[in-house]
């Protein structure tokens, strides 16, 4: 089978995007594919497979699957590549417009210049705070702030918050020294989250400005994670490190994204994405 492909990425964070509303694939091939086209030695490389598929809810669909073969609910990086494709081979004609993903129906716009998507923003919506919409065992209606959270020998403080999908982040000193690569895939497979869970480092620079780097569930180490940095920017909000509805400067490996906690309660993420390459895939 031949496969049309495009390569992407939003800072660094990069998946082989198929447009199906001009090839169809069969959904039992999907969790192989994504497995194959991810792989760095016999596929493509990248950190998943997202399809850009038509949509009765939205203007235009995308559905993720994760290195590993899962399938994902959402994706920010993800989000805003697919709305940078859809303005731009002309799946859409307006500036703002709407995507589907498994999580739900988000708001995109994105910025031209010269023809070219400069820059994409995206409604993120409303992040889900309580520990069973995370989800994560415990007291159902709790949140989860600064929580003592215990793991291989090493004392953290847990806050959660789900944006379509669950995120752990833990505030360190020094995102240099931060334990990723030691207590990411420990983290993520903690039997007190039973659909699994991000794991995001981050450091506190200002109110105004985090570090961040992140262990993606089915994925493992990325150069971004979308919806991790949103978490990131309501984690600092909860904890006081920030405030809300102002911008939050997030450095993440790949790049720098802008964050927004607005007074409704909805989460804003600014920032770009980048085509890499365009081909077919064998398969």
């Amino acid at each position: 089978m031949e496969i049309p492909f495009i390569k992407m990425h939003g800072l660094g964070n990069n998946y082989v995007f198929v447009d199906t509303f001009e090839f169809n694939l069969a959904e039992e091939i999907l969790p192989a594919l994504a497995r194959k086209v991810s792989d760095v030695y016999t596929g493509i490389g990248s950190d998943g497979l997202i399809l850009i598929h038509p949509s009765d809810q939205a203007e235009v669909g995308m559905r993720i699957f994760n290195k590993d073969g899962s399938e994902g609910r959402n994706c920010g990086n993800g989000l805003r590549c697919v709305a940078k494709y859809a303005y731009e081979y002309g799946i859409v004609k307006d500036t703002s417009f709407t995507i589907e993903a498994k999580s739900g129906v988000v708001d995109a716009s994105v910025t031209v210049e010269a023809k070219k998507v400069s820059s994409i923003t995206i409604d993120m919506g409303k992040p889900a705070l309580l520990r069973s919409q995370i989800p994560m065992a415990g007291e159902e209606k709790e949140q989860v702030v600064a929580e003592s959270f215990q793991v291989s020998h090493h004392p953290l403080e847990l806050t959660a918050v789900s944006m379509g999908n669950p995120h752990g982040v833990f505030f360190v000193e020094d995102i240099q020294t931060a334990p990723l690569y030691e207590l990411g895939p420990i983290i993520t497979e903690d039997r007190r989250f039973p659909e699994g869970i991000n794991v995001e480092f981050v450091e506190v620079v200002s109110k105004d400005e985090l570090h961040f780097r992140v262990w993606e569930r089915g994925s493992g180490v990325t150069q971004a994670c979308g919806t991790g940095a949103c978490a990131a920017g309501v984690a600092s909000v909860l904890n006081g490190y920030s405030d809300k509805n102002s911008e939050i400067l997030v450095h993440l490996s790949g790049g720098d994204l802008v964050i927004r906690w607005d007074d409704d309660d909805r989460v804003w993420m600014t920032g770009p994405a980048d085509i890499i390459a365009t081909g077919t895939f064998y398969y």
